[in-house]
C-alpha cells in the first residue's frame, strides 16, 4: 500500500497564477451600463470595467500617468468619455478597449463632473474652474461655455426632455442653477439647500428632486421654480433615487399612489420616503449598529438599474451592493478594495469560497465562481488571523478586540456567527482549530498566553441544524503562560494530541493538548519565529523565522533535522504540500518558494506580490494555493506540474518525429523541405549539414541558389542568423559565404534592410569575412610560390637531360 502511494506521489515543480482578486475601485463615482451587465469603476489612472455576473475585469489604461477625475457612459452604451488631471478628455470604444479620440478639455482645472443628454449627442463637463462646457459629440466641437457658478461644479444633469434644451448644475455655493442652452444663460437659481447638493432626479418634465448633505431632500416645481415639499431625512444624504411609478413596491411600505424615493447616506442604510406626507415608510434592516456620523459603512452613491430592477449602492469601504429594487433583498455584493490582507483560507466542503481577513473588523467571504462577497460583522477591531476546521464549513477568527468568533457556513453559502469567546488581556494574534473533529480551538495572544477553548457538541449540532439565532459564549478550558514575548503562531497536530507555538522570543515550544503541559523547546533560530506547522505524515515540526530560514525539527528528540536557506527576508508563513514531502513558504519580500524536503533544494520561486505575504493556504485536493498580501491582492495559484510535464512530453515526441522526417528527407535528397524543417527545429548545425550536402552535388552552387531563393522571408532571416555563427569558423566559412552570395545576388538592398537583425549580422560578418579573405590571399600567394618552385625544378631537370643526350 505504501509503495503504491509513493509511486503515485508527484513532486510539484511549478504553480501558475490562475486568478487574482485585485482592488478595482478606490473611490469616485461608479456607473452601471443600461442593461446592468457591466459596471465602470475608476481606480487611479485606470478605469476598470467589471462584468457583474462573473466579476471578470477589463481595464482601460491611459497613456499618461494622471488620475481619472470624472467619466461618463452615454445612455445608449456606445460612448465612454474620461477626464483626467492632465486636462484631457478621451473618448473610448470600451468594448474593444480602444481610445478613439483625445482632445483638450479647455478647462483650466480638472473636470469634476460629466453628463450626457438623453440622445447621447451632447456632453456636459463641469470643472473645478467654475465653468461648464457643452460638447457636440457628433460634430466634435465645444458648443457652449457657461460661466457664473462659484467654485467647483460637482454636479451637472440635462433635463430629460431635450426639446427644452436645459442643463441643471450645482457647485459649492449649494444652489441649483438652470441653464438655457438656446441663450447660454442661467435662467433660474433654485435656492433651498444649506450644504452641498449631492444628487438630482427628475420625476416628470416639471418635478425635480434634490438631495443634500444638509439632511434634507427638496421636491421642486420646475414651472414655478418653487420648493413644493421639503422632506427632512435626519442624515447626510449622498443620493436620492425616485422609485418608478410602475411596479409593485408594497414590500417597501409603498401603499398609495404618488412620489416615493429612496435615500442613501451617512447611516449606511436605505430608506424609502413618501413625498406627500414626508414620512419614512421603510427602513432597511442591517447587521450592524447605526451611527449618526459618517463612518466606513456610509453609502456614497445609490442608483437604479431599471432593466434589471436593481438598486446599486456604493459604500465608503468601497463595497458595491446590488439589491432587488422591489424588496431591497441583497442580490450580489462586490468588494472594490481589500486594504492589507492579513490572512486568507479556503472555505466550503469543495473549497468553493475563500475567507479573507483584511485590515478591518469585518471578514470577507468570496465565492470564487461569481466574485460575490459576503461581509461578516461582529468584531470591533482589526481581525488578525483565521483557521478553518477540516470539513471546511466552520471556521474561527481572532482579532485585536481580545475576542474570538466561531462562524459556520450554511448549505446555501450564507455565513453566520455561532459562538464567541472573551478572555485574553491583549489582542489575539493566532488561532488554530482541532484537526480530527470540531472539538476545540487554541489561541495565543500578545499577553504571552495560550488558551484552549472547548466547543460543546450541543453547539455543533445546533449550528448544523441552523438553530442558533445569537452567538453562544465560549469559555477557556486551560490558560498557560507560554513565552516571554508575543506568540506569533500556534498549530495543532494531525492527531489532536499536541500543540506547537512560535514566538518573538526565537523559541518554538511543544505542548500537550490535554492539560497544556510543556513537553519540549526547539531552539536554534536567530530571530523571532513567525510560523509553526506540523507535518501531515511524519513526526516533524516546521518553523519559519525572521532570520530568513525554515527549519524542520524532530518531535521526539527536539533536534533540528534540516535547515532551508534561500529567502532574503523574513519567512512569514509555511505549509506542507505533496503529502508532506514539500514545503511552500512565503516571505516579507512578496516571494513564494517551493522546497523539496528530501533534497533540501528550492524547486521554484514565484513572484506575484509586491509586499509581505501574510496569508498562505492550500486546498483539500492539494492542487490550488491561495496567497494574500499587504499589497491588497489575493492570488489563486494552480499546480501546473502535470500540465507542464505533458507539454514537455508532447514537445519531445514532436521533436523525435520531426528529426525522423528530417533524416528521411535528407536520404531522399529533398533538400528544400529538409532546410525548412531544420530551420523550424532551430537546428543551425543541421541546416549547415543540409547546405554542405547540397554543395557536394554536381552543380551544387546552382542547387543551393534555387533552394535558398525559394525559402520564406522568416526562414531567410533564420538562415542569416545561423550563417553569422558559421562564418566565425574557417571550416564552415565557404558554406556561409555561398549563402551570403546567393542572398546578395537575389535580394534587393531595400529588401535586405527590412530583415530583422540585419545590422548586427552585417557587423559580425564583415571582420570575419575580411579575415577569411586575407587567409585566402596568403594561401594564393603560397600556392603561386610552390608553383614557381616546381616550374624551376622542372627546368633544371630538362637541362640535365639535354646534357646527357649530347
Amino acid at each position: 500500500m505504501e509503495e503504491a502511494a509513493t509511486s503515485t506521489l508527484r513532486f510539484k515543480s511549478n504553480y501558475a497564477v490562475s486568478r487574482k482578486i485585485e482592488p478595482f475601485y478606490k473611490g469616485g463615482r461608479v456607473q452601471v451600463n443600461r442593461d446592468g451587465k457591466f459596471m465602470f469603476c475608476p481606480c487611479g489612472n485606470k478605469l476598470n470595467i467589471i462584468e457583474v455576473e462573473t466579476g471578470a475585469l477589463q481595464s482601460l489604461q491611459q497613456d499618461e500617468e494622471e488620475d481619472i477625475t470624472a467619466f461618463v457612459v452615454s445612455p445608449d452604451d456606445e460612448i465612454l468619455v474620461t477626464g483626467s488631471r492632465a486636462l484631457l478628455l478621451k473618448q473610448w470604444n470600451w468594448r474593444e478597449n480602444q481610445c478613439v479620440r483625445t482632445w483638450k478639455a479647455v478647462h483650466v482645472a480638472p473636470v469634476a463632473a460629466m453628463a450626457f443628454d438623453s440622445t447621447s449627442t451632447l456632453l456636459a463637463t463641469g470643472g473645478c474652474d467654475s465653468t461648464i462646457k457643452i460638447w457636440d459629440m457628433i460634430k466634435q466641437y465645444c458648443t457652449h461655455n457657461l460661466k457664473g457658478s462659484s467654485g467647483v461644479v460637482h454636479l451637472v444633469e440635462f433635463h430629460p426632455d431635450m426639446s427644452r434644451l436645459q442643463l441643471f448644475s450645482s457647485s459649492i455655493d449649494y444652489k441649483i442653477r438652470i441653464w438655457d442652452l438656446n441663450s447660454s444663460k442661467c435662467v433660474a437659481v433654485l435656492d433651498g439647500h444649506f450644504s452641498a447638493v449631492t444628487s438630482l432626479a427628475f420625476a416628470d418634465g416639471n418635478t425635480l428632486l434634490s438631495s443634500g448633505r444638509d439632511k434634507i431632500c427638496i421636491v421642486w416645481d420646475l414651472k414655478t421654480r418653487e420648493n413644493k415639499h421639503t422632506v427632512p431625512v435626519y442624515e447626510s444624504v449622498e443620493a436620492a433615487v425616485l422609485l418608478p411609478e410602475k411596479g409593485d413596491f408594497s414590500q417597501l411600505g409603498v401603499k398609495k399612489q404618488g412620489l416615493h424615493f429612496v435615500t442613501a447616506g451617512s447611516k449606511g442604510i436605505l430608506k424609502v420616503w413618501e413625498v406627500a406626507t414626508a414620512a419614512c415608510v421603510y427602513s432597511q434592516p442591517v447587521p450592524f449598529e447605526l451611527k449618526e456620523e459618517a463612518s466606513e459603512r456610509s453609502v456614497t452613491q445609490c442608483m437604479l438599474v431599471p432593466e434589471r430592477n436593481e438598486i446599486v449602492t456604493v459604500s465608503v469601504e468601497h463595497n458595491i451592493v446590488f439589491y432587488d429594487a422591489q424588496t431591497l433583498q441583497l442580490r450580489k455584493q462586490l468588494a472594490g478594495y481589500n486594504d492589507e490582507v492579513l490572512d486568507v483560507k479556503f472555505l466550503g466542503p469543495a473549497d468553493s469560497h475563500i475567507v479573507v481577513a483584511t485590515n478591518s473588523p469585518q471578514l470577507k467571504v468570496f465565492e470564487l465562481a461569481t466574485s460575490h462577497c459576503q461581509i461578516l460583522y461582529g468584531h470591533t477591531e482589526t481581525i488578525l488571523a483565521l483557521d478553518v476546521f477540516r470539513k471546511g464549513l466552520m471556521f474561527v477568527s481572532c482579532a485585536k478586540d481580545k475576542s474570538i468568533r466561531v462562524w459556520r457556513m450554511n448549505k446555501d453559502g450564507r455565513v453566520i456567527c455561532v459562538a464567541q469567546g472573551l478572555g485574553h488581556a491583549h489582542g489575539v494574534g493566532a488561532v488554530a482549530c482541532s484537526r480530527l473533529k470540531e472539538r476545540f480551538i487554541v489561541t495565543s495572544s500578545q499577553d504571552c498566553t495560550i488558551k484552549i477553548w472547548n466547543i460543546p457538541e450541543s453547539l455543533t449540532s445546533k449550528a448544523k441544524a441552523a438553530l442558533i439565532s445569537s452567538p453562544e459564549t465560549l469559555h477557556a478550558k486551560v490558560t498557560e503562560r507560554g513565552h516571554n514575548k508575543d506568540i506569533n503562531s500556534v498549530t495543532v497536530s494531525p492527531n489532536d494530541k499536541l500543540i506547537a507555538t512560535g514566538s518573538q522570543d526565537r523559541l518554538a515550544k511543544l505542548w500537550s493538548c490535554s492539560d497544556c503541559s510543556l513537553l519540549g523547546v526547539f531552539t536554534g533560530h536567530k530571530r523571532g519565529i513567525w510560523c509553526v506547522q506540523f507535518s501531515p505524515v511524519d513526526q516533524v515540526l516546521a518553523t519559519s523565522s525572521a532570520d530568513g530560514t525554515l527549519k524542520l525539527w524532530g518531535i521526539r528528540d527536539f533536534s533540528c533535522l534540516k535547515t532551508f536557506e534561500g529567502h532574503d527576508a523574513s519567512v512569514l508563513k509555511i505549509i506542507f504540500v505533496s503529502r508532506g514531502t514539500q514545503l511552500l513558504s512565503s516571505g516579507s519580500d512578496g516571494l513564494l518558494k517551493l522546497w523539496t524536503i528530501k533534497t533540501n533544494e528550492c524547486v521554484k520561486t514565484l513572484d506575484a506580490h509586491e509586499n509581505k505575504i501574510w496569508g498562505l493556504h492550500s486546498n483539500k485536493q492539494d492542487d490550488m494555493v491561495v496567497t494574500g498580501s499587504t499589497d491588497s491582492c489575493i492570488t489563486l495559484w494552480k499546480d501546473v506540474t502535470e500540465i507542464e510535464e505533458k507539454e514537455a512530453q508532447a514537445k519531445e515526441e514532436e521533436q523525435i518525429i520531426k528529426e525522423q522526417e528530417l533524416s528521411n528527407l535528407l536520404h531522399e535528397k529533398r533538400y528544400l523541405k529538409a532546410l525548412g524543417l531544420a530551420i523550424s527545429l532551430d537546428r543551425p548545425h543541421t541546416v549547415l549539414m543540409v547546405i554542405k550536402d547540397i554543395l557536394k552535388e554536381t552543380d551544387g552552387r546552382k542547387h543551393l541558389e534555387e533552394n535558398i531563393v525559394r525559402l520564406r522571408k522568416d526562414q531567410k532571416e533564420a538562415v542569416l542568423a545561423f550563417l553569422v555563427t558559421w562564418n566565425t569558423n574557417s571550416r564552415n566559412c565557404h558554406e556561409a559565404q555561398a549563402v551570403v552570395e546567393t542572398l546578395l545576388k537575389h535580394e534587393a538592398p531595400e529588401t535586405l534592410l527590412q530583415y530583422s537583425g540585419i545590422k548586427p549580422a552585417v557587423e559580425s560578418l564583415l571582420p570575419y569575412t575580411e579575415r577569411h579573405f586575407q587567409r585566402l590571399s596568403r594561401l594564393l600567394q603560397a600556392t603561386m610560390f610552390i608553383d614557381f618552385m616546381w616550374q624551376n625544378m622542372r627546368l633544371g631537370d630538362t637541362a640535365r637531360q639535354e646534357d646527357v643526350t649530347l
